[in-house]
C-alpha cells in the first residue's frame, strides 16, 4: 500500500472533500438514518458548502487536514475550539471522514492524530467529538484511539432528518 500523506485542506479540494463526505455517510450510517435522506446526499451541494467554509471558516476553527493516498483525497478532519457551551476551553473534532475504500487502511487514525496534535498546539488540554448514536464502527475506533464516553449526549434537528449522537472526550498529551 502507497504512503498516506497529511496536509491542509486548499480550496481546490473542496469537490473530493464532499464526494468522501457523502459516500461516508452512505455506507456508515445506512439502517441509522432514513435512506432517502442519505440517497438524496448531492456531492455537488456539499461542494459548494465545503467552498464556502475553506474560504470563510469558523471564527473558531484550526483548519481542516485531508489525507491523500496517490494524490487522490481519501478522508479529511475538521477542527477547531469547542463549540459547545461547557466545551468552550476545549478543542473539538467538527467532524472525521474516511471514503469507505479507504476504511482500515489508517487513514482514519493518521486524521484523528493530526486532528489532536493540531487541538493540543493550539493550547487546548482536552477535546471532544460527537458521534451519531449507532455508529459501532467510529465508537469502536474512537474507543480505540483513547477517547471516552462521558454521557453528554445532544439531538441536532435538521432538515427530514433528527440526528441523536453521544459526546466522547480526550486528555490531550496523555
Amino acid at each position: 500500500m502507497s504512503s498516506l500523506e497529511i496536509r491542509s485542506a486548499r480550496a481546490e479540494d473542496a469537490d473530493d472533500i464532499a464526494g468522501v463526505h457523502v459516500r461516508s455517510w452512505q455506507v456508515a450510517y445506512r439502517g441509522l438514518i432514513d435512506q432517502a435522506v442519505l440517497d438524496g446526499l448531492s456531492i455537488d451541494e456539499r461542494a459548494a458548502g465545503w467552498r464556502r467554509t475553506l474560504a470563510e471558516p469558523l471564527p473558531t476553527s484550526l483548519g481542516t487536514v485531508v489525507a491523500l493516498r496517490d494524490d487522490r483525497i481519501v478522508g479529511w478532519a475538521s477542527l477547531g475550539s469547542g463549540r459547545d457551551p461547557d466545551g468552550l476551553a476545549d478543542g473539538e473534532v467538527y467532524g472525521i471522514y474516511a471514503d469507505p475504500a479507504a476504511w482500515s487502511t489508517g487513514a482514519g487514525h493518521a486524521l484523528l492524530e493530526a486532528a489532536e496534535q493540531r487541538i493540543a498546539e493550539a493550547g487546548h488540554n482536552r477535546a471532544y467529538l460527537w458521534v451519531l448514536d449507532g455508529n459501532e464502527r467510529a465508537d469502536s475506533f474512537y474507543a480505540r484511539h483513547g477517547w471516552i464516553e462521558d454521557g453528554a449526549i445532544k439531538i441536532e434537528e435538521r432538515p427530514q432528518l433528527t440526528l441523536r449522537e453521544h459526546r466522547r472526550v480526550k486528555l490531550l498529551g496523555t
